[in-house]
């Protein structure tokens, strides 16, 4: 009985060493090449020095404004409308109605439950710069707002939102001369 025992005990003590020897030599003839860096680069459209390079700075809103054109304006803030009334007297939607904006205090329009980082500002009024600024990004311009849009990245496009912004007003205010 005592060699039946052995003879197991042998035959399973080969098998681990054959099945660890297999593991080691496999891992030596497929061992796998950890990169240095994890991830790829994904191509890109522009070359890598453009990428790399600093943005232009851009023009003041005023030196823009002089050359905005309200007509193009409108045709921009298209994507807006799905949450922004433009007409007068028209209702809130998920965001304030736009009417009579310009020069208009922060977090203003009546019935509309503003984000707390809105009614923070609401000592400031939407001027020229402060109008270019929250539609360059939202986000960045006032952290913890509720608004979701990403923002319009033109600066000359932006000059147009913001000419047609103004116009929308029964009296439209003076804009800033460059």
């Amino acid at each position: 009985m005592n060699i039946e025992t052995n003879k197991i005990a042998g035959a399973a003590l080969s098998t681990l060493l054959v099945v660890m020897g297999l593991n080691m030599m496999a891992g030596i003839v497929f061992a796998p090449q950890k990169p240095a860096v994890p991830g790829f680069d994904l191509p890109s459209d522009e070359p890598v020095a453009a990428a790399a390079a600093a943005p232009a700075a851009e023009e003041p809103i005023a030196v823009r404004l002089a050359a905005a054109d309200a007509a193009r304006g409108e045709k921009a803030v298209g994507a807006c409308k799905a949450c922004h009334a433009f007409e007068k007297g028209g209702a809130n939607k998920i965001g304030p109605h736009l009417y009579d904006v310009y020069a208009r205090p922060k977090g203003a329009v009546e019935g509309f439950a503003y984000s707390a980082a809105m009614k923070a500002k609401s000592g400031e009024a939407w001027e020229a710069a402060q109008l270019d600024g929250f539609l360059k990004n939202p986000k960045a311009y006032m952290p913890g707002t509720s608004m979701a849009y990403a923002g319009i990245g033109r600066p000359d496009t932006r000059a147009d939102v913001v000419a047609y912004l103004n116009k929308l007003a029964d009296a439209p205010k003076p804009l800033p001369a460059p």
